[in-house]
């Protein structure tokens, strides 16, 4: 999947720079262990880590239109286009050449045949860079959905780039300051797109291209959700969700290296795992879908169902690996595992923010080094809730018809907002009027259909805000963390085409049987058990060990101390009187709970202090 790291400069020579560019690219190594490159010219340098997927010994980066030709295009690129073999081929058809058969040469060839209009032909996850120095320009490319991340940070006189923040801040012309603004943006579960937290720092818009040159810097979008009307019957509906996926899950299984998948036991990860392991049958391949799940020694003695969680996962996850074929495998984790000091350092350092989910995070972490040491690509289930439909808030009265983000409802139930206002903090930094104000921004930006009213128009905009904002949360998350270890995860479910079909096909349809993803578990019928098919929805497993909220209690204990950083947020007080909450009341986890709030105040007291951050508010 890869990292990259970048600095163009139209006053300076860079060629006597490199070290800079060279630092940069060196915080990319989780990213890309596999090889490392960088390409020099006089105003740009671009840097590159790889993790080898295709064309193992060909696709080496940055990777130039000519050879040693330093008067034509260069790339470095992270991700992979599906389709890259089509456009192979229709590319030979007009005359090009290829060195490799890596999808990247096949991305700085569509651009040499067809400029900036280029991106529109791409499908995948990807995130690149080319500087063509016939223009002196740059452009930085983001896939659709905004899976493969990607920063940018403008200087005076050029910008730097990067895969993640921490490449821009390895340059000393970036300083790592924390306003007012990114404040809110950490702590009201309320994910920008575009905004990077760090002042002065900007994250590449999904399905967005940003130009650099000596003029300026302009921005454009070469495809974005619109509205269309649904003419296909429920049959035809379901039948077509199921041939996209498939076809979809088809290609995302094409690689040089071992692919497997994340199988936590629900709908999602379950389609997915079953596709796959249809996919290889059908290509004529014996060896089995090797499928990972996460457990806690424990849970099922001591599950509680409760408004998230109905059942444990584990159970369920058996049941579809002995049903697929799929080759089983469980991590079982204990709390010592995930309140490591160590596993909770990496995933600091991997998200770049303290934007904790509670112990999910970690145990995350811990699940994908599991993967790597016998893959390097797994195919996972994210996206499917935000698309079909499969979270409590899409059926939820009262979050449906909240004024606001309606995650925001589950948020305020778990204790998560009462919380921040124990300790002073919703009120201080203004935060019913920055998700006000961010909600009508993302209301704005609905497309919507013509004549559709009531209850269709209102689940269209909760649809769009899910696939716009809490989507890009969720993956943000993994890929950072699954990159962390040198994991690449990739998300059928985000695949434009199925994304444009589904988000336009009718509420009604979506839930036609009166239970949350309708459409999906219809058109999963036949290949996943009727137990899986008909299981309530369940978020990624969190532990219900009540004595992990005791260490948790601890460890905000421990950083009650003269001058920590986190009280440049908030005072003793304030946080003693959070911990004067009776024990036992914070055991739910997930990212809307009181207990997500300690791990968020923990975090940042450690973040403040690894990043040197300036906090200005």
């Amino acid at each position: 999947m890869c990292g990259l790291a970048g600095w163009v400069s139209f006053q300076r020579d860079l060629t006597s720079h490199t070290d800079l560019a060279s630092a940069m690219t060196h915080t990319m190594e989780c990213r890309g262990p596999d090889a490392h490159g960088l390409w020099t010219s006089t105003h740009a340098v671009l840097g590159h880590r790889r993790l080898a997927i295709i064309d193992l010994e060909g696709g080496k980066q940055p990777m130039a239109s000519f050879q040693d030709d330093h008067t034509q295009p260069v790339i470095t690129y992270t991700g992979e286009v599906y389709n890259f073999r089509e456009l192979r081929e229709e590319l030979k058809g007009l005359g090009h050449e290829f060195r490799t058969t890596s999808d990247t040469e096949v991305v700085l060839r569509s651009y040499l045949e067809w400029g900036v209009d280029f991106a529109e032909r791409l499908n995948g996850i990807y995130a690149f860079a080319i500087w063509d120095p016939r223009t002196e320009e740059l452009l930085l490319v983001r896939d659709r959905m905004g899976v493969k991340p990607l920063y940018y940070y403008p200087t005076a006189d050029g910008v730097l780039f990067g895969s993640e923040p921490k490449a821009i801040l390895a340059h000393p012309e970036s300083e790592a300051v924390v306003d007012a603004e990114g404040l809110k943006e950490i702590f009201s579960i309320v994910k920008t797109p575009g905004h990077a937290v760090f002042r002065g720092m900007h994250e590449v818009l999904p399905a967005s291209i940003v130009r650099f040159t000596r003029e300026g810097t302009t921005e454009q979008e070469y495809w974005k959700l619109q509205a269309r009307p649904h003419t296909e019957d429920l049959d035809t509906t379901i039948t077509h969700v199921r041939e996209l996926l498939e076809d979809i899950v088809e290609r995302q299984l094409v690689a040089d290296v071992t692919v497997g998948t994340l199988l936590s036991g629900g709908l999602d990860s379950s389609a997915v795992t079953a596709l796959a392991a249809k996919a290889l049958k059908k290509q004529g391949i014996e060896q089995p879908i090797r499928a990972f799940s996460v457990d806690f020694k424990g849970h099922e003695d001591r599950f509680e169902a409760n408004v998230q969680w109905a059942d444990p996962d584990t159970p369920f996850a058996v049941e579809v690996a002995k049903d697929t074929g799929a080759e089983h495998i469980i991590v079982t984790l204990d709390n010592e595992d995930i309140l490591d000091d160590e596993v909770r350092s990496t995933v600091l350092r991997a998200q770049d923010l303290p934007v904790s989910t509670g112990d999910m995070e970690y145990s995350l972490l811990i699940l994908c080094r599991a993967l790597k040491e016998q893959m390097t690509v797994a195919l996972s289930g994210e996206a499917a809730d935000e698309l079909f439909g499969g979270y409590t808030w899409f059926h939820d009265e009262e979050a449906v018809e909240l004024d606001s983000f309606p995650w925001h409802h589950p948020f305020e139930k778990a204790g998560g907002i009462g919380a921040l206002k124990t300790l002073g903090l919703w009120d201080k930094l203004g935060l019913t009027e920055y998700v006000k104000e961010r909600y009508a921004q993302a209301l704005e930006e609905v497309p919507r259909l013509e004549g559709e009213t009531g209850l269709e128009a209102r689940m269209r905009e909760v649809t769009y805000l899910n696939l716009t904002r809490w989507e890009n949360f969720l993956l943000d998350r993994k890929d950072r963390i699954s990159m962390a270890v040198s994991l690449e995860v990739r998300v059928p479910f985000t695949d434009h085409r199925l994304v444009e079909y589904v988000y336009n096909t009718p509420w009604a349809f979506k839930t036609f049987d009166g239970r949350e993803k309708s459409l999906l578990r219809a058109a999963m019928r036949g290949l996943l058990p009727d137990s899986v098919l008909d299981r309530k929805k369940n978020p990624y497993p969190s532990t219900q060990d009540r004595t992990y909220e005791l260490a948790l209690r601890e460890r905000v204990e421990n950083i009650l101390v003269e001058g920590s950083p986190v009280f440049q947020l908030v005072s003793e007080a304030d946080i003693r009187r959070l911990l004067d909450v009776p024990e036992g009341s914070y055991h739910v986890g997930g990212p809307w709970s009181a207990r997500a709030v300690l791990e968020r105040l923990i975090e940042f007291n450690t973040w403040v202090t690894e990043y040197e951050v300036r906090v200005e508010f």
